[in-house]
């Protein structure tokens, strides 16, 4: 039972609210900013709001499509492609590699940033970004619903294979998280979170 003053709702019934407030809930979370290209060599560069950490070794990464987009396609086609951290100086750019552009239009030329070679996978890197994660595709899987009906939505696994972190951001060989002002994705309509040194505290974990 729902508690005193909560408002319940059934999510295949609809909320009841004006937005759907799951995106808002689970958040704020990182932004998987992924560059790929086709076979052809055409690059593409797009933002997903479904994207984490799922391993440590081998460190794995994914992030989820919702609707089979260029960024899959090409994965698939190609078996790899890039992260980019996204952070407040790249906020605009970033935002500018989700417009809905037609398929094969550059994503790097709208929004002004620089496509640089990787050192292991075809797929071109953010430049301008801070750190940037070579991967190599893993798994690539269409989710189900309860009743193992499929959703228009896929999930991408890939193995990071390769590392560049600008260096000013290792501070004694300890990558500071908050140095370079990563965004996230808080929810509603437009929302961002954006995480700097004053949001940083420290709590180890218990020994026994």
């Amino acid at each position: 039972m729902a508690g005193v003053g909560a408002h319940f709702y059934r999510p295949a019934e609809g909320t009841g609210l004006p937005h759907d407030p799951f995106n808002a809930i689970v958040g704020p979370r990182p932004i998987g900013w992924i560059s790929t290209q086709d076979a052809d060599g055409v690059r593409n560069l797009a933002p997903y709001s479904f994207f984490n950490g799922f391993n440590y070794r081998p460190p794995i990464i994914g992030f989820a499509s919702v609707g089979w987009k260029d960024s899959v396609a090409n994965i698939e086609a190609t078996g790899e492609f890039v992260w980019n951290l996204a952070t407040r100086e790249l906020a605009t750019a970033m935002n500018e590699t989700s417009a809905p552009l037609p398929s094969g239009d550059d994503e790097f030329d709208r929004s002004g940033l620089t496509a640089v070679a990787s050192a292991t996978v075809a797929a071109p890197r953010v430049l301008e970004s801070p750190v940037n994660f070579e991967c190599r595709l893993t798994q690539l899987i269409q989710l189900t619903d309860v009743d193992a009906a499929p959703v228009e939505t896929w999930m991408v696994f890939g193995q990071v294979i390769a590392v560049h972190i600008d260096q000013q951001w290792l501070v004694d060989g300890v990558y500071d998280t908050a140095g370079p002002r990563p965004i996230l994705r808080a929810g509603g309509p437009a929302s961002y979170v954006e995480v700097g040194p004053e949001s940083v505290f420290t709590m180890d974990r218990p020994t026994s």
